[in-house]
């Protein structure tokens, strides 16, 4: 066998080397992945960060009296009127409506999933597709449809009249809102439920059922918190689109049940007071943005 021999300076060359070398070829792949990027980043910059800019600025703008908006002397009077009583009751009842949404998407959601999760190949894909079903179909016919259902000559009212409860009245109430919400809101909690818990280890649950816990014992101390990545996801990914609806409570709500979606546009459109709606606006997307770092802190990276 032939022995190589490196000289001592070679040595000291290749030790002093290889770390600038090393750097050298960090900051050459960052600067490939830079330039990869860097049509994402100019899209979020153009269609993301330069509107939420004009958004912010409006804010602190002034409605004159011709119903115009005065760039020029920036304040809070914006934000002061979002104290005002008629703001206030829209935004808890927004908050509210949002909250008992994500509440029942996820009461409703979680055995779907669960029992979709734990089911053979071909049963759990049919089961997805019936999920992603309404995805194929228009928001707005999908709202239509619902307000077919829930007028005076509806499926509802009819049942209700066969039955012996009398003509019940739900469209344009709060119940056919939520009814709206709910729906719209099941399949964006149903897949972030299935793929939280599709990843648990089953033979954990049946360890628990072997040591004589109970199915409620099981679901409290081992499958929810297991889930719990898919049950921030889901909540947050209901959670901030019912809070800021607009296109529901229009349809199925009507003027009795004035949502902050359908006032921020009554504000831009109607009332001409682009300040106060861009207020608001900020304050929805403050919350969005809140709500995705508390789902990034909490483990949703794992998902």
């Amino acid at each position: 066998m032939t022995m190589v021999t490196v000289r001592p300076e070679e040595q000291e060359a290749a030790a002093a080397a290889t770390p600038e070398y090393e750097k050298a070829a960090s900051r050459a792949a960052s600067r490939r992945g830079l330039l990869l990027a860097l049509p994402a980043y100019a899209y979020l910059v153009l269609f993301f960060a330069v509107p939420l800019g004009i958004v912010m600025i409006y804010s602190f703008a002034t409605r004159n009296r011709f119903g115009g908006t005065d760039l020029s002397g920036w304040n809070l009077e914006a934000y002061r009127k979002l104290g005002d009583p008629i703001v206030r009751d829209i935004l808890f009842r927004s908050l509210w409506l949002a909250i008992l949404t994500t509440l029942i998407c996820l009461v409703v959601s979680y055995p779907f999933a669960y029992f979709m999760a734990t089911r053979g190949p071909v049963v759990r894909n049919v089961m997805l597709i019936f999920v992603m079903i309404p995805f194929w179909t228009n928001f707005l016919v999908r709202n239509y449809a619902w307000r077919v259902l829930l007028g005076n000559d509806g499926l509802f009212t009819n049942i209700s009249e066969a039955i012996g409860l009398g003509e019940r009245e739900l469209l344009f109430t709060t119940s056919a809102v939520m009814i709206g919400l709910v729906y719209g809101s099941l399949p964006f909690m149903v897949l972030p439920l299935y793929a939280s818990i599709e990843r648990i280890d089953l033979s954990l649950i049946e360890a628990s059922r072997d040591l004589y816990a109970s199915g409620f014992q099981t679901l409290r101390r081992i499958l929810f918190p297991l889930s719990m990545p898919g049950v921030i996801a889901g909540s947050i990914l209901v959670f901030v689109p019912s809070l800021g609806a607009y296109v529901t409570p229009e349809i199925l709500g009507g003027a009795k049940t004035t949502l902050l979606g359908s006032y921020i546009v009554t504000q831009f459109l109607t009332a001409r007071n682009w300040p106060v709606g861009a207020s608001l606006s900020f304050v929805l997307m403050a919350v969005m943005l809140v709500a995705t770092v508390v789902y990034f802190r909490t483990g949703g990276r794992n998902l």
